[in-house]
């Protein structure tokens, strides 16, 4: 166990002098020990020690609430779920504190580094009814991206191809010839500074889609980190924000078919 544990999760989580002092422990209580034998589908629970986190700039702003959801504009470089280094300095944590909602939850995924439009459930009632709209392509996104200028691209564009990333890697990437399953409707909407400002209409919800899309068309986002090339960035330079933004969303309200739309108070060039 002790071994698996080690491959398991990240190298600063201090795994050996957790075991030493039973601070992983079985289902029913009993600690896990370094020499016991590895058992698959085996729940081992534990609580870590939470490292210091840096500030996260910029505020969540709280464009809608009502009895269901809470609809906000999260800054660039805040994650939206307590995950890995990021725990306090998540939507959910702060917003849970702040209005005094311990069941919100998030109803669909928005990268640390993408700015703009997250819809939360407030209570888990509410919650499978709004996550069933968003797994099922029942919610119009749309998505607005700075990015180069390219003579000779015809658009508008729809970038059809298969994604994969695979774990352990920080870049997605295309896998030719397989089955189709991410879209990506992509337009000219206006010119800012030398550069394109662009509507991006997905139709799946890979991971990095948007990112890898207009990679793949030559006109990779401003001051995207990990596309074209990876670039070591410290988890507290907050400098540059990813030049990505979650505009709008619609759709259409499963508990009283109402018609919901929301646009973000965010702009291009975020700052």
């Amino acid at each position: 166990m002790g071994a698996w544990l080690r491959h398991r999760l990240p190298d600063w989580v201090e795994v050996t002098q957790m075991l030493a002092a039973q601070r992983f422990v079985y289902a029913d209580g009993r600690a896990v020990a370094d020499d016991h034998v590895y058992e698959p589908h085996t729940f081992v629970w534990f609580h870590r020690e939470l490292v210091d986190e840096v500030e996260v700039p910029g505020r969540i702003v709280v464009l809608h609430r009502d009895e269901r959801l809470i609809v906000v504009d999260k800054p660039a470089f805040l994650s939206t779920i307590p995950r890995g280094r990021h725990v306090r300095q998540s939507v959910v944590v702060r917003l849970r504190a702040e209005l005094g909602l311990p069941e919100l939850s998030p109803l669909h995924r928005l990268d640390r580094v993408t700015s703009g439009l997250l819809l939360l459930a407030t209570e888990r009632r509410w919650r499978g009814a709004y996550q069933t709209l968003f797994q099922a392509g029942a919610v119009h996104k749309t998505y607005r991206a700075l990015a180069p200028l390219q003579p000779g691209l015809e658009l508008p564009v729809v970038v059809r191809d298969h994604l994969t990333k695979r774990r352990g890697t920080w870049q997605a990437e295309v896998v030719p010839g397989a089955p189709v399953n991410a879209e990506t409707r992509v337009e000219l909407e206006s010119r800012l500074d030398g550069l394109g400002v662009y509507r991006l209409i997905p139709r799946t919800g890979r991971t990095h889609q948007l990112r890898l899309h207009l990679h793949g068309l030559g006109i990779p986002i401003v001051d995207d980190p990990l596309y074209p090339h990876v670039r070591d960035i410290a988890t507290d330079d907050f400098s540059r924000p990813l030049q990505l933004l979650a505009a709008e969303l619609d759709f259409v309200d499963p508990f009283d078919g109402s018609h919901r739309a929301f646009r973000s108070g965010l702009q291009l060039p975020l700052r």
